[in-house]
């Protein structure tokens, strides 16, 4: 059966089954606190610097309110800034991707950035006065590259470095060569689901519902399925293909093709594995390449699904069918979990619903939502309070929590 491994952190022999309370799921007020206390101040992952090959080429990455441009600079960094231009507020690129020849022009007036964002001339310079062009560049962003993959913070927030944070993960991404990756064709895909995010979150953060919900994973993978927890609200998955032909199309040609990488550690030859992010996302590695996906919040009941995928840059033409025979299974897995989702969360609106009730194989949802408690306490609260006095309270309720820490 699917587990929960032995991890950095064990299960607690009498731990509260009770997750999220249904109201956390479309509550106005709420979604304006994730905004601000959650998304905002904690890393967010846009990209890789495989997508950025050359200077001049910039992906871009909006949430909530916010949007950056990254942008490969003409001396070879990377680099990230609020895709906001300094005159009127107009993008300065348009799109999810592109390339600057050789400066990044506003379409609005016709103010002109360098790739490293300095600003090199304002349209009509002579009617700002004596404006210091130096004070005008582009603002940046937070931003840290791991393993190849870029992490934007628009607010500073709690969590440390992202190597830090992602300590339990560095060995792993380290044998997959993460920072060679390269992205695929059609590398970046989005759609939109309605539904809250958390409810898209619960379902990806455990592996219990994969025998009943997803049949070609557990044709591919069988019992290999493992749930692992780490610290700083990471949950983890395993599992291992080829103990079993397949039954499916896409699953018995995928183990019948799929070549052996031997530059992985034996343990990574056959695997497909899983990286959660708190608080909103995946990175997931097949032997022949890897993807992320991600879910940004647009409103209390929508929210937006995207990610990229990527390839290895020596991929033979085996490589290449399998990649495409492991997306076909995943296709599937995703229209399953993102039927899951939408069954979830209109639950939280009856009135018969009353908490989830977990299994230790569902720990995982428990880790998470108990670091979504941690920083939001009033998602503690069985009942709703009022959404005018929401955040007054979540606010008492944190100088409450620090105040009994420090004593």
């Amino acid at each position: 059966m699917n587990q929960i491994a032995p991890g950095t952190l064990n299960i607690p022999k009498d731990w509260d089954r009770r997750g999220l309370p249904g109201w956390t799921y479309h509550s106005r007020a709420l979604f304006e606190l994730e905004r601000s206390d959650l998304f905002l101040t904690h890393w967010q992952l846009a990209g890789h610097v495989g997508d950025l090959p050359a200077p001049g080429d910039w992906i871009t990455f909006d949430l909530l309110g916010e949007r950056a441009v990254i942008m490969r600079g003409r001396d070879g960094v990377v680099r990230a800034f609020h895709n906001l231009c300094r005159h009127r507020g107009a993008r300065v690129v348009d799109g999810a991707s592109g390339h600057c020849k050789g400066a990044m022009v506003c379409p609005f007036h016709g103010w002109v950035y360098n790739l490293d964002g300095t600003l090199r001339g304002a349209a009509r310079p002579e009617t700002f006065g004596d404006m210091d062009r130096s004070q005008f560049g582009l603002k940046p962003v937070e931003m840290e590259i791991w393993h190849g993959f870029i992490f934007l913070r628009f607010h500073p927030g709690p969590q440390p470095s992202v190597a830090d944070w992602l300590a339990p993960y560095e060995a792993d991404f380290a044998a997959y060569r993460a920072d060679e990756l390269l992205p695929a064709d059609a590398a970046f895909w989005d759609s939109e689901l309605p539904v809250n995010w958390k409810s898209v979150r619960d379902v990806d953060n455990e592996g219990y519902h994969v025998p009943m919900a997803h049949p070609a994973l557990q044709d591919l993978y069988g019992r290999s399925y493992v749930d692992r927890v780490h610290p700083g609200n990471l949950v983890s998955s395993y599992a291992e293909f080829g103990d079993q032909p397949g039954r499916l199309w896409s699953v018995k040609a995928y183990v019948g093709l799929a070549p052996e990488q031997d530059w992985l550690p034996e343990r990574l030859r056959k695997a497909w594995t899983y990286y959660g992010l708190f608080p909103n996302a995946v990175i997931a590695f097949t032997p022949e390449g890897a993807q992320f996906y991600q879910d940004i919040p647009l409103s209390p009941g929508k929210t937006r699904l995207t990610g990229r995928m990527y390839r290895r840059a020596d991929e033979t033409r085996e490589m290449r069918i399998a990649r495409y025979l492991a997306y076909r299974i995943d296709r599937e897995t995703s229209k399953e979990d993102q039927q899951l989702a939408i069954w979830s969360n209109e639950s939280m609106k009856s009135t018969a619903f009353e908490d989830f009730h977990l299994s230790d194989l569902e720990y995982g949802v428990r880790v998470y939502h108990d670091g979504f408690r941690r920083i939001l306490p009033v998602t503690r609260l069985p009942e709703p309070p009022a959404e005018d006095q929401l955040a007054n309270i979540n606010e008492n309720l944190l100088l409450t929590t620090t105040e009994s820490q420090s004593n």
